[in-house]
């Protein structure tokens, strides 16, 4: 088996790239235990608890020889969210407007190993789609995808950076491509559009103060001073990426698992506040946004809402009455964002 045969079948599965990286343990790899030292991990513990497997894919797999890295291109044809209609409606992270991606990805990477299979015979590997212990981005880098920039995220200098990336851990012996150069060049966009200061240094992520982090990771209360940050973000946040240069003439995809479900194509704020409880977990079945569920996707829209700047929200958020909107936490968000709306 080739690189470029295995290149050859990537594309064949639905891939927009494939390189080959060799399965060592990096530089870039080491930074894992001093960004876990200054506690930029915040809530996610997971991080912490399996370091030392994320320290090398050797941990995971043992007899490894190559990293098979893929790149899908899940950028559609929409404005970014700096672009959106305006306050009043939510900002979603591109990422989560389609199909759930671990699904759609998993079963693309499952033909793959397949069809090599059925080329070569059975081989040792492990295949993740940002469920391992693997730092993607450093094994992506040397796999000849791209470059990790200072906004952290991957770039590729011909698809952007709209990438979902997914690992195959093999013990198959293949020719590694040439690692990507860092372009980013002087360039701080992302660092000066971020609006918590989140990228505290060129290609440092405190991920306590990411939007991202605080409309999906935590399980509490947002805190009270990155509130007005969050502005219109619903779910997740896009702005170090919209502001790329690299993503002024990025790839669009006109695969169907990424495009918009209908609700989540730039959608009124208060569209989404007022649908039942049911209602939102319909919407998001089958989404990435189901990491949030319902309670945290109700606190988020509270933010939000307060954040719009219309006073007649304030009723429509102080007149609902589903169950989970007599959540402690949701009630909280809730006071906030009245207490805002009337001044």
């Amino acid at each position: 088996m080739t690189s470029d045969a295995v290149k050859a079948a990537a594309a064949a599965a639905g891939f927009d790239l494939c390189g080959i990286a060799p399965a060592e343990g990096f530089p870039e790899l080491a930074f894992l235990d001093e960004w876990l030292e200054r506690g930029y991990h915040g809530e996610m513990q997971y991080l912490a608890r399996n370091a030392e497997r994320r320290a090398d894919v050797r941990a995971v797999l043992p007899s490894a020889r190559s990293v098979i890295m893929l790149g899908t291109v899940y950028n559609t044809d929409r404005p970014y969210s700096t672009e959106c209609p305006g306050p009043s409606h939510a900002a979603v992270a591109r990422y989560a407007w389609g199909d759930d991606y671990h699904t759609v990805i998993e079963e693309r990477m499952r033909r793959l190993v397949e069809q090599l299979q059925s080329a070569i015979g059975a081989f040792e590997h492990r295949a993740y789609v940002d469920t391992g212990p693997v730092q993607e981005r450093v094994y992506a880098r040397y796999a000849g995808l791209g470059w990790i920039g200072k906004n952290t995220c991957l770039i590729n200098e011909h698809l952007g950076s709209w990438l979902f990336l997914s690992a195959i851990i093999t013990d198959l012996a293949l020719e590694p491509d040439v690692a990507g150069a860092d372009r980013c060049g002087r360039c701080t966009l992302c660092i000066d559009s971020c609006p918590t200061g989140a990228l505290v240094a060129p290609y440092q992520l405190d991920s306590r103060r990411c939007l991202s982090y605080l409309t999906i990771e935590i399980k509490g209360a947002i805190p009270v001073e990155y509130r007005d940050a969050v502005a219109s973000h619903a779910y997740g946040c896009d702005i170090c990426q919209d502001v790329c240069p690299w993503n002024s003439k990025a790839a669009v995809s006109l695969d169907g698992a990424w495009q918009p479900r209908e609700g989540l194509d730039r959608p009124p704020l208060l569209d989404l506040w007022r649908r039942t409880d049911d209602g939102l977990r319909a919407l998001l079945k089958g989404s990435a946004m189901k990491r949030a569920g319902v309670r945290r996707l109700r606190r988020n829209l509270a933010v939000a809402i307060g954040n719009s700047g219309d006073p007649d929200a304030a009723a429509a958020l102080e007149g609902h009455h589903e169950e989970t909107c007599e959540d402690p936490l949701v009630k909280d968000h809730v006071a906030w964002a009245v207490e805002k709306l009337r001044g």
